[in-house]
């Protein structure tokens, strides 16, 4: 079982939609955005019409449909590149010419000679929505003496209603933070999109990196940090307390066993105990220095021998019961010894977030992190890095972001006076976009003018407060 599940998640394509993948469906050019889970029982309601989502499975992202009505009911079909070419090429040639404007014009609801029975008439014949559009246009009397410009909305208006298209997209972080920033900002944090890129950069999230975590916006962020890894290196989903934090998120990114298992979780309680316990570990190895070459030989291979053999099997309570820890911690372990461990014992596909077990702790606490985000706006923010900044390792980045600039100006305040980081600032991301038409071009009207700020900086060894510690 676990070998095919292995084979079938190497095998699958990540550009074409499979049964059971996470998809965000656009309706309208932006007008509806919605996620769902593809199944041959899946549906969706646009309008007043509930069609199936089975014609999306095995279509690749990007694909384009419109809402027909066929004898069986109303159904997506899939347009062509053909054919939206050919509506493209219409609305260039009416825009080449513009000689008349909408001055003699008035909006007296007298124009339209088509009735809501002759359009039901039409439906019941199996006239398609783009027929329709055509009827209403030619039906229109005063279409012909709109400008082109007019005429375009027009056209999209009631090709809106009366033929909705719906876009499948991927869901990555840009399409997933986009959706949620202007449907339910709230639940991310307020977090942008170009705010969300700037964490990953300024944090120097890149392959075999260990990142630590704190995600109290739904699990947007660790499922970014995770897809740019992209399962070579470890995302540690740390919490205060007993309870994790929500990260729904994370499971509409189609991340694969191997990105998923690269997902772990920890409380900060149990990574500070395998710090200290490690600041004792290396204690004993200073009080040992004035040793002959051979007894320092024997000391640093007991401070190695705090990582298991690869052999051994660690039991650990996790969460969830999808994969074996050993195959997530043996370090370092080939692909084929990964593949022999899965087939000696049945188990279903990786989650994300199981729970760090043991020996991956210990890994941590000798190397450390090698980067640290942060974007909490429940925590006090000096007090969570306070505790977090020991677990990075030295001159590793650090990225935080808030909502508000005063926790981000506390803790800098504080991170200058202790001399615990070098390079901070405070920037505040700032995105406009565009409308991009033919003598169209200017700033969309409404936008966010707010992306919120980021502390950044690196992490250095101070040795006068460690002696004062002392």
């Amino acid at each position: 079982m676990a070998e095919t599940s292995l084979q079938n998640d190497s095998n699958q394509n990540p550009r074409i939609t499979w049964e059971g993948c996470s998809v965000l469906l656009d309706i309208n050019d932006g007008d509806r955005l919605v996620f769902a889970r593809l199944s041959a029982a899946s549906s969706l309601k646009i309008g007043d019409k509930k069609c199936s989502l089975s014609p999306l499975i095995g279509c690749p992202f990007g694909s384009l449909f419109q809402v027909e009505t066929g004898s069986k009911g109303p159904y997506l079909s899939r347009i062509t590149a053909a054919s939206e070419g050919d509506i493209q090429e219409k609305i260039d040639v009416q825009l080449k010419d513009e000689t008349k404007d909408n001055r003699a014009l008035v909006d007296n609801n007298s124009a339209q000679t088509l009735s809501g029975e002759d359009i039901e008439a039409m439906r019941r014949q199996g006239a398609t929505g783009d027929e329709i559009v055509e009827a209403l246009i030619a039906n229109s009397s005063t279409f012909e003496k709109k400008t082109s410009f007019s005429q375009e909305k027009y056209r999209i208006k009631k090709q809106k209603k009366y033929a909705p298209r719906v876009l499948l997209r991927r869901p990555f972080s840009r399409s997933i933070c986009e959706a949620y920033f202007k449907k339910y900002p709230n639940r991310i944090g307020y977090l942008r999109v170009d705010t969300l890129s700037l964490l990953l950069s300024m944090a120097n999230v890149s392959a075999y990196s260990d990142v630590l975590v704190v995600d109290m916006v739904g699990g947007i962020l660790t499922g970014a940090v995770a897809e740019r890894l992209g399962g070579h290196g470890y995302v540690c989903n740390t919490y205060f307390g007993a309870t994790q934090y929500p990260m729904d998120i994370v499971r509409i990114f189609n991340l694969n066993n191997k990105i998923c298992s690269s997902i772990l979780r920890s409380p900060v309680s149990d990574l500070c105990s395998a710090l200290s316990n490690c600041s004792e570990h290396l204690g004993q190895q200073e009080t040992f220095s004035l040793q002959s070459e051979s007894d320092m030989g024997e000391s640093i291979s007991s401070g190695v021998s705090l990582i298991e053999p690869e052999g051994q099997d660690v039991q650990t309570e996790t969460s969830f019961q999808s994969v074996e820890p050993s195959m997530l911690c043996q370090v370092p372990m080939s692909t084929d010894e990964i593949v022999a461990s899965s087939v000696s014992r049945a188990c279903k596909p990786a989650k994300p977030g199981e729970k760090a077990t043991q020996e991956i702790l210990n890994l941590w606490k000798s190397n450390g992190f090698s980067s640290l985000i942060i974007a909490a706006p429940e925590l006090d923010t000096w007090s969570t890095v306070k505790d977090l900044l020991p677990l990075l390792s030295y001159s590793a980045p650090f990225a935080i972001y808030h909502q508000y600039l005063q926790p981000l100006a506390t803790c800098m305040h504080n991170l200058q006076v202790s001399k615990m980081a070098i390079s901070l600032q405070i920037s505040e991301p700032w995105l406009r976009e565009y409308q991009v038409l033919p003598s169209r071009s200017h700033p969309f009207m409404q936008m966010s003018a707010f992306g919120g700020y980021i502390l950044s900086g690196i992490k250095i060894c101070n040795n006068e407060a460690q002696n004062q510690s002392k």
